[in-house]
C-alpha cells in the first residue's frame, strides 16, 4: 500500500512524502524487499508494549543490507503497558540502531504523528534522480482491476512518466502506451506526470498480471536508458 501526501513542517516548508506500507510478518519478506528497494529510508515500527520481535529483526536486517537510513518508531505509547525506554534499549542492544531520534507515537490517537513527520524530513534522505535523464522506472507491483485492467505500481528513478507516452518493459521486452498516470493519496488520483522519486501507478491496457515482471525496468521506447535496474532478489 502506498500513499503520497503533502506536509507542512515546523520550519514552514512544504514537503511531499511518498510512503509505502509493508507487511510486518516474517512470511512476507519478499514483499518487504520490494518496498525497501523502491525507497531511500525505512521507518522501523515497534510495538512499545511488546518490544523487538522476530519480524523486527528480519525487516531491520533487510533495511540495513540495503544501506537504508532507519528511523525507529515506537507505537502504542498511549497504553499503560507501554515501556518506551526499555524498547529503545532493546533496539540499540539487539539491532545496533541508535534511538536518539526515535519517534514515540500512537497510531490510534494520533499522538506524536506531527513529530514523526518532522523526523522523517530531518533523518531520512530525500530521493535522488534527474528529470532530464532518460526514463528509468522500477516496476514494484501489479494487480488486476476489473474496470482498468492491470494496474502497475512504479517508482520513478530518472526521467518522467506521462499519459500517451510509449514505454518499454526491458525484461519482458514488451511495449505499451500509457493511458493513465496516477497516485494514491490515499484514493487513486489521476495526475499529469510522475517524476524522479515519485511513486504512483500507470494503466496501459495490459491484460494480464503475468505480463508484468516485478522488478522490471520501465523506460521510454524512443529514448531508453542503457542501464536497467538489478531487480529484486526472490
Amino acid at each position: 500500500q502506498t500513499v503520497r501526501l503533502k506536509y507542512k513542517a515546523n520550519n514552514g516548508e512544504e514537503y511531499i512524502l511518498n510512503l509505502m506500507d509493508t507487511p510486518g510478518h516474517v512470511d512476507f519478506s519478499y514483499e518487504v524487499s520490494r518496498s525497501i528497494a523502491a525507497c531511500e529510508g525505512s521507518l522501523l515500527i515497534v510495538d512499545s508494549t511488546q518490544g523487538v520481535e522476530a519480524q523486527t529483526l528480519a525487516n531491520a536486517y533487510q533495511a540495513i543490507s540495503n544501506n537504508h537510513e532507519i528511523l525507529p518508531v515506537l507505537n502504542k505509547i498511549d497504553l499503560p503497558s507501554s515501556e518506551p525506554q526499555k524498547v529503545k534499549d532493546q533496539i540499540e542492544d539487539i539491532l545496533g540502531i541508535k534511538t536518539q531520534d526515535a519517534a514515540l507515537v500512537s497510531a490510534k490517537t494520533g499522538l506524536g504523528i506531527d513529530d514523526l513527520f518532522d523526523k522523517i524530513i530531518k533523518v531520512l534522505p530525500c530521493p535522488s534522480g534527474e528529470k532530464d535523464k532518460p526514463l528509468k522506472c522500477m516496476l514494484v507491483d501489479s494487480w488486476y482491476d476489473s474496470y482498468l485492467g492491470v494496474v502497475v505500481l512504479v517508482r520513478v528513478i530518472n526521467g518522467e512518466l506521462k499519459k500517451n507516452q510509449k514505454i518499454r518493459f526491458m525484461a519482458a521486452k514488451a511495449t505499451h502506451i500509457i493511458n493513465r498516470v496516477g497516485i494514491f493519496s490515499p484514493k487513486p488520483t489521476e495526475v499529469i506526470s510522475l517524476g524522479p522519486g515519485e511513486i504512483g501507478f500507470i494503466n496501459s491496457g495490459i491484460k494480464s498480471v503475468a505480463d508484468c515482471k516485478v522488478g522490471d525496468t520501465i523506460t521510454d521506447e524512443k529514448n531508453p536508458t542503457t542501464h536497467p535496474l538489478p531487480g529484486f532478489k526472490p
